[in-house]
């Protein structure tokens, strides 16, 4: 399906009416009708065309608040400047949706201004009712458009260029390499669009000002998938993070490098989108109510194609454990944005369990958290290393999580009886934890219900902490801390 692009949703069709003028005697009142009802129907198809594309594309910058004026105490760290790249980095991707995956349509992804479709009829029958309308099915990898969304309304936004401290690049670099991922492509495929945009920017007068230094992007997928080590055409995978130029970048992913210091791991989305703070609070009261009456859930496939697959091993224990595991497998379900039967699972066990996904981190861990489950961890960077000290996550793991070194579960030790070990009083005081963190991994919808109340979700807390790393390299004079 391919859409006319819409450049500016502030134009509208303007109707003008001619001048009245005596009507000839002999006009058949019938073919007045039918011109009437013919103009309306236009009319009315062309409000319709406006409001389907404005779902899956950011607003034009014209159409959003200046907070160029805003309250400097609102905004210690400085403001920050967005682009407005040329249409074929963001918005001709969004317009040529059914081509982003050869095996699978993302038109419904890409919609909602990212978040998906709504998930209100499946899920009607799992959450509180007032809150059905807050869920949607969110992909994973659809974080560019949010966090583009995102910017252009952020509290710390300017219009004025000269007066910015940091810069934010538009660029939805994981859906142009994504549509690589599944076909045989040369390097040359994987690494054209990425060439062209920094051949854009650095050609700005902001660039040049500081080389970079001060600008940053978001990469909706793993930053494996922007890391191809050479040019030849049987490697996987883009360049970009190794282009010139991208070294001064920083760079929010959803899954970083442990020895890059220029990325920051955010969190995955979830399909809870809160649209005020009083849906937060109404959703943390109803994980806190549930009453859980599996030990522990495990939601995850065998990958067959994976030398000694640890997903297996967990597997084959909770389906021999099923009086304590509840077990949800993706061999057979929708896992990839979510199944009402993911969330039933989560929020019917007090435990999850959390190996690496594809990379060592997982969308699944949010929401097992997101449902007030305690994750289980086998590796420490699935999250106590991936994530910075305190942003999305408590900082003392203990305090919220259990780990279990994944060659002794490989060894044969039972994560039944680990977790039976737990005192009562201490699953609940872990279990508090996480949900007292349920609103730093969250994305909301923004909007005055959430603007108003100054709350601060994943987004603003990552955007925040971007500021303030800008702010700290200026006075320090270092790269990165």
């Amino acid at each position: 399906m391919k859409l006319p692009l819409l450049r500016d949703s502030t134009q509208k069709s303007e109707i003008r009416t001619k001048s009245k003028s005596p009507q000839p005697p002999n006009t058949h009142p019938l073919k007045s009708l039918l011109c009437q009802a013919f103009i309306c129907v236009v009319i009315l198809s062309q409000i319709f065309l406006v409001v389907f594309l404005t779902r899956a594309r950011p607003k034009s910058s014209a159409t959003r608040p200046n907070f160029s004026n805003s309250d400097p105490r609102e905004c210690p760290s400085g403001s920050v400047y967005v682009y407005d790249l040329p249409a074929m980095f963001n918005n001709d991707l969004l317009t040529n949706c059914d081509k982003l995956d050869p095996q699978t349509s993302k038109c419904d992804a890409v919609s909602n201004n990212g978040y998906g479709p709504r998930a209100m009829t499946e899920l009607s029958r799992v959450v509180p009712k007032k809150l059905a309308p807050a869920w949607y099915w969110t992909d994973h990898y659809m974080v560019e458009i949010i966090y583009h969304n995102r910017m252009l309304d952020y509290k710390c936004r300017t219009m004025e260029p000269e007066s910015a401290t940091s810069f934010y690049i538009p660029f939805y670099v994981g859906l142009a390499v994504g549509k690589h991922v599944s076909l045989n492509h040369t390097a040359r495929d994987w690494d054209l669009l990425c060439e062209r945009m920094l051949k854009w920017v650095q050609g700005q007068k902001w660039w040049k000002r500081s080389n970079g230094l001060d600008h940053f992007l978001m990469m909706g997928r793993l930053t494996w998938d922007f890391g191809r080590p050479t040019d030849s055409d049987s490697e996987r995978g883009s360049r970009f993070i190794h282009m010139p130029g991208m070294e001064n970048v920083v760079r929010l992913t959803v899954e970083k490098s442990l020895s890059d210091h220029m990325e920051i791991a955010v969190p995955y989305p979830t399909e809870f989108h809160p649209r005020t703070v009083s849906d937060v609070r109404e959703w943390q009261r109803f994980v806190r109510s549930r009453t859980r009456t599996s030990l522990f859930a495990f939601v995850g496939a065998t990958r067959g194609t994976v030398k000694n697959d640890f997903t297996g091993v967990l597997q084959s224990q909770c389906r021999n454990e099923s009086g304590s595991c509840r077990h949800v497998d993706c061999s057979d379900a929708r896992c990839g944005d979510g199944t009402a039967s993911i969330l039933e699972a989560f929020l019917g066990s007090v435990f999850c369990l959390q190996p690496k996904g594809d990379g060592f981190t997982r969308q699944s861990l949010f929401d097992c958290m997101l449902a007030g489950s305690i994750p289980v961890f086998f590796r420490k960077q699935t999250a106590y290393k991936q994530y910075e000290n305190g942003w999305f996550l408590p900082g003392e793991p203990e305090r919220y999580s259990v780990f279990i070194e994944q060659n002794e579960v490989r060894n044969g030790i039972s994560v039944r009886t680990i977790l039976e070990g737990y005192h009562i009083e201490e699953v609940w005081r872990m279990r508090e934890r996480v949900v007292e963190n349920i609103p730093k991994f969250l994305y909301g919808i923004p909007g005055d219900g959430l603007r108003s109340t100054g709350f601060g979700d994943a987004f603003d807390i990552a955007i925040d902490g971007v500021l303030r790393k800008f702010k700290d390299r200026k006075f320090t004079g270092k790269k990165d801390d």
